[in-house]
């Protein structure tokens, strides 16, 4: 079984014990539609993929169930700024993760690893650094992977380099599903710092009873609400 699969696998137990649920609040999701999309990722993943014309081929797991979520995902985002952050690290994200293919080795198997885990831990990286909320960081984390692929593809058009485009497939689904894990991981852990830090810094100390006391501004109690 790939890392993809066992990640879904792994994040779906998670899921079911109600670990993550401060994620799924902020990317405005529920237990079940989290669920939902991750077991269709799974099984449409080991569905054959669809032929479009010549040699393109979508994935339905590794291409189509991502591309859903993310424009379910994207009509959701509480405001306009957060659309353009999906919008503009998805750009950004696909950039680095085609150049980066440009330079490594053709030659999948000179690589001691997975070259798609590269990809997709790269985009994640990026989808977090731009995309700043969960929401963002995970639609630029997939889209990122989905339009490197589709970038190439068009490049070996204009060069005269046959086009063998499997979108979602031949692996892509881990490197979608780890970018987009990696993304919204990211955004969860180095979020939740940044919220304590800002805390710490906007508290300070009172007399209360003869002892002295930390508190915090109406400002930082309101974030904890």
């Amino acid at each position: 079984m790939s890392l993809g699969r066992i990640l879904l696998l792994a994040v779906s137990v998670l899921v079911l014990f109600g670990v993550g649920q401060r994620v799924l609040d902020k990317m405005r999701l529920t237990d079940r539609q989290a669920l939902f999309f991750m077991a269709l990722i799974l099984v449409g993943g080991w569905i054959p993929s669809i032929p479009l014309s010549g040699s393109v081929r979508v994935n339905i797991g590794g291409a189509l169930v991502p591309l859903g979520l993310c424009i379910y995902l994207f009509v959701r985002a509480g405001t306009a700024r957060e659309r353009w952050r999906a919008g503009i690290a998805s750009a950004l994200a696909a950039a680095a993760v085609l150049g980066l293919g440009m330079l490594l080795p053709d030659e999948p198997e000179a690589m001691p690893f997975d070259i798609n885990y590269a990809y997709g831990l790269l985009a994640g990286a990026i989808a977090y650094v731009l995309g700043r909320s969960r929401i963002s960081s995970f639609i630029a984390g997939v889209m990122g992977v989905l339009l490197a692929d589709i970038a190439q593809a068009v490049l070996n058009a204009v060069n005269g380099v046959p086009v063998n485009l499997h979108l979602g497939g031949a692996g892509a689904l881990d490197a979608v599903v780890l970018s987009g894990l990696t993304a919204v991981l990211l955004s969860e852990l180095l979020g939740a710092l940044l919220e304590r830090i800002t805390g710490a810094v906007h508290a300070h100390a009172e007399i209360r009873g003869g002892q002295q006391v930390l508190v915090r501004t109406d400002r930082e109690r309101g974030k904890d609400e």
